[in-house]
């Protein structure tokens, strides 16, 4: 995994298994997507900017990945081939975050900074040269706590049909209050 001295955290397997993409954080370049070839376990960039870019999933067929970065000042959603070089696309338009491929590739999904769960129609050009992208659809208001997660995965899974989602949602938020009580004595024993 490189240097011992820089925060790595796993973000996805290769479908082939092949590689496993992480995230290092560096102090210079702050977070970027690095890959480990499972076979020699020499790691390259690649995503590394000035930028966070983070949480980097395979495509299904494993040349492309999508991540979220936050070089437009928030954070958004982007694909790009793997393991490059190559173009990059823009996913999503109003900030995005926890991206995840429909298991066919047919679709990519994204938590929009509103809480709402998009899709995304994608498709493949011939060998997965190219990626065309549709228009962004809001599925529904999700209730995993947001969009940004911090340090956290994506807060849910694809089913295999791309139909239904399995989600990490919080309860509903307790209200409670706190009582002060002011110029109390203690009473003697």
């Amino acid at each position: 995994f490189g240097s011992p001295a820089l925060f790595k955290n796993p973000s996805d397997w290769s479908p082939d298994g092949r590689f496993v993409l992480f995230r290092s954080v560096d102090p210079k370049t702050g977070n970027d997507i690095w890959a480990m070839p499972v076979s020699d376990g020499r790691p390259f960039p690649v995503v590394q900017t000035n930028f966070d870019e983070r949480d980097g999933q395979f495509s299904p067929d494993g040349k492309w990945i999508a991540y979220q970065s936050n070089e437009t000042g928030s954070f958004e959603v982007w694909a790009r081939s793997f393991p490059g070089p190559g173009t990059r696309i823009r996913i999503s338009n109003n900030g995005g975050t926890q991206v995840r491929w429909r298991p066919d590739g047919k679709e990519l999904f994204y938590i929009a900074m509103n809480g709402r769960l998009m899709a995304v129609p994608v498709e493949f050009g011939p060998q997965s040269r190219t990626l065309h992208v549709g228009t962004a659809v809001p599925l529904f208001v999700t209730r995993i706590g947001g969009a940004w997660q911090g340090n956290n995965r994506q807060q849910y899974m694809v089913a295999p049909d791309g139909q239904r989602f399995l989600m990490n949602t919080v309860a509903a938020e307790a209200t409670s209050t706190i009582t002060v009580i002011q110029n109390w004595k203690r009473r003697p024993n």
